[in-house]
């Protein structure tokens, strides 16, 4: 089953039944790069014998270099099954948290997803995290249990007691399912091995087998076990079960084609008219309706610039056309229509709808955005990140004649990486990149070598928040008039809301009556359910209630900005503050509009929410890592220790195989030397890996003189301001 030609591909394309778009998703380690080349040798993509030590895929130096996915890549498989011709669509994903962005961002891109799980380690805290993740666009999941070898080599387990351990973890899956997916997917998205949605194997043995290839080539688990007894042939067992039938296989049998998928997957992603022209085209997958489509991943090509991947969901997109980027409202015409075979792009001149085509010429698009061949287009529903940037360093060129190429390479790397935030600070100039995790900025450093940078690197830095602890009386502030009087309160906002906030389940762009209805279910009086001034995305929400005063219509945004000024740098360090609740209670201003313009009342506003935080027992707050820590049985206690010793926490231990997994948590500003520190106490033996979990008050017996810390690296005095700094007597 040699590659067909380019044509040969493009004339089953028409065809939207014979069309799979499907990613792989996966723990860290648990082999989901090594099953991709095998597929991708089945397809005669690279030779039979690199399979699995090729990783193909992982075509950066960095992934090559640490073993692990970073970027997710696209590929394009051609896959006959019962004499009919399919077209397959594959995204590797990475495993690794610290990524998780661009999974999410590639699942918008899927209708199936297949979770690569670990025999041995069962269901990890990531294999959770991508499956809700999954389940929650609508991708529906199919399970691959990899690594089977190891039951029979490490465990030495019998075919009963395997197929038992194999129950189980399919059980623990589809709680999984149970927990995470709409009523209606419940029953309908479980995995089974009856049925042929759970595939088993080896990947790194290249052998793997479903119900439907059992009965087809009357292969049993007995099979498996004599091919890895002493006089066992595993090179025959993978020649007559190649692992490619059986997940290329599973994908065609229980993923959806397109036109099926975007029936059901458009409502939940999209929140435009479904009875609108665009609508019914995206419904229907429709070759002939207005193109619309989403980018979800930009690579930067050296030869050619950047290159916009994304899922076309309506449309055919043709070299040459001109479109429109809804988000921006800036305009882009396309050079070329691509896709990609491998690491290969090809050229094709046009695509329709269901594909999942490269892009060059859009300079300006963002992984993201909303590309339509009609201005007014609905934007499909923001993507909801897991976890956030806790982690930041400040960069700056080695020689300063090579500052505009690191302002270039940074651009580069964030078109490619959203998730990385650069700030530039204005008054020192200094450049700071933040990131999920350690593991992020290093990727990002060593890429900005790449590019022929040399650059010196401060130590990494935590990144703070603020909140109020308690709930204040009104304090009133004046003017640098005298002329105007704002008077202001706060109070903690309850988490679930701030949540909400955050994710833009509410948020500046949903209808009042809607936002005043969740807020009264969610047990808010009803008057200040309907009194929202604006809500800040950090999750901080400023309520309007004054009653019967003058002018606060054409005040309330010179108001906001005081308000927004203090959410953005918090009143101990500067840091964001979240979960806080200011209540705008009364206003005296003056006649004159002369007299209240932004420059007095902005001010006014800033010194009222400053007073009233710190009145509010105002906390600094510091992000917790969830850690998973994989050691043999003799060196748990010394994995504690580590744990205790930087201010951690272990919460769970189970024994999975000769291994045992502990769960704990730690600071995320204790774990700058967590690898030197657990690798000197477990003699290199412990892995583990870390994910943002909450954020939690710094504790007491630390938190002044950290906050000294953190003002005198910004340049402020040592010592927060007090409340009377900013009240006002009457």
């Amino acid at each position: 089953m040699k590659y067909k030609s380019t044509e040969q591909v493009l004339k089953i394309i028409k065809n939207k039944d014979q069309i799979r778009n499907f990613g792989v998703i996966a723990h860290v380690d648990h082999g989901k790069t090594t099953m991709s080349d095998s597929l991708l040798a089945s397809s005669g993509i690279i030779a039979p014998s690199a399979a699995g030590q090729a990783l193909a895929l992982d075509y950066m130096k960095d992934e090559q270099e640490r073993g692990i996915t970073i970027v997710q890549a696209n590929i394009t498989l051609h896959y006959t099954k019962d004499d009919k011709e399919y077209v397959i669509n594959m995204i590797d994903t990475p495993g690794h948290v610290d990524f998780s962005g661009r999974v999410i961002r590639s699942l918008r891109a899927i209708d199936g997803a297949v979770v690569v799980c670990d025999a041995v380690e069962g269901i990890m805290t990531q294999t959770e995290t991508v499956t809700r993740m999954a389940v929650e666009e609508r991708v529906k999941p199919v399970l691959y249990i990899n690594k089977i070898d190891r039951l029979i080599k490490e465990l030495r387990l019998t075919p009963e007691k395997m197929q038992e351990t194999l129950a189980n973890l399919v059980a623990n899956f589809n709680g999984l399912i149970e927990t995470y997916a709409e009523p209606e997917y419940r029953e309908k998205w479980k995995v089974s091995i009856q049925d042929g949605s759970v595939s088993f194997g080896s990947a790194k043995d290249k052998w793997g087998f479903n119900i439907d290839i059992m009965k087809e080539k009357g292969i049993s688990f007995k099979d498996v076990f004599s091919a890895y007894s002493e006089e066992g042939d595993v090179k025959a067992l993978a020649e007559k079960a190649p692992l490619a039938e059986a997940i290329l296989g599973m994908v065609v049998k229980h993923h959806p084609p397109p036109n099926v998928a975007q029936k059901y997957r458009i409502p939940k992603i999209w929140k435009g008219d479904l009875n609108s022209d665009i609508g019914k085209a995206i419904l229907n997958c429709d070759d002939n309706g207005p193109i619309v489509m989403m980018i979800v991943n930009m690579t930067m090509d050296p030869a050619a610039g950047p290159v916009a991947i994304g899922r076309l969901f309506s449309g055919t997109i043709k070299d040459g056309q001109v479109v429109h980027l809804i988000d921006t409202k800036r305009e882009g015409r396309v050079q070329s229509v691509n896709f990609y075979m491998g690491n290969q792009r090809e050229l094709v001149g046009e695509l329709g709808a269901g594909n999942i085509p490269a892009l060059l010429g859009l300079n300006d698009a963002r992984a993201g955005q909303t590309l339509s061949s009609v201005k007014d287009v609905t934007l499909f529903e923001a993507i909801q990140y897991v976890s956030e940037p806790v982690v930041q360093m400040a960069i700056e060129p080695k020689h300063p004649k090579d500052l505009p190429k690191l302002v270039e390479a940074l651009r580069r790397i964030t078109i490619e990486d959203p998730n990385l935030v650069v700030k530039i600070n204005e008054e020192s100039g200094e450049t700071v990149i933040a990131g999920m995790g350690v593991l992020h900025l290093e990727i990002a450093t060593s890429l900005i070598g790449d590019a022929g940078v040399e650059i010196v690197t401060s130590q990494p830095l935590i990144n703070y928040r603020e909140t109020v602890q308690s709930k204040t009386a009104p304090i009133m502030s004046k003017s640098p008039n005298r002329h105007n009087k704002i008077f202001m309160a706060v109070e903690p906002l309850e988490e679930e809301i701030a949540d909400m906030i955050r994710t833009g389940k509410l948020g500046e762009l949903k209808d009042k009556k809607e936002v005043a209805k969740i807020l009264r279910e969610k047990g808010w009086d009803p008057d200040i359910a309907k009194k929202v001034m604006k809500f800040d995305p950090r999750g901080n929400v400023m309520i309007n209630a004054t009653r019967g005063v003058q002018f606060i219509q054409e005040s309330s945004d010179s108001i906001l900005t005081g308000f927004e000024d203090v959410v953005k740098e918090g009143p101990l360090t500067k840091e964001q503050m979240r979960n806080c609740k200011f209540i705008f209670t009364h206003f005296v201003p003056h006649e004159d509009p002369a007299h209240r313009g932004l420059s007095q009342l902005g001010p006014a506003s800033r010194r009222a929410c400053l007073g009233a935080a710190i009145k509010a027992q105002p906390v600094l707050l510091e992000p917790i890592l969830g850690i998973e820590v994989r050691v043999p049985q003799d060196l748990i206690g010394n994995v504690a220790g580590v744990l205790s010793g930087k201010r951690g926490k272990v919460i769970d231990m189970q024994q999975k195989g000769i291994m045992n997994i502990v769960t704990g948590e730690v600071p995320a500003s204790e774990t700058f030397d967590l690898s030197e520190v657990m690798r000197g106490q477990t003699a290199g033996k412990a892995m583990w890996n870390t994910h943002f979990k909450q954020w939690t008050p710094v504790p007491s017996s630390l938190q002044s003189q950290l906050i000294a810390d953190i003002r005198k690296r910004k340049g402020l005095s040592p010592d927060p301001p007090s409340a009377d700094e900013f009240i006002d007597k009457e």
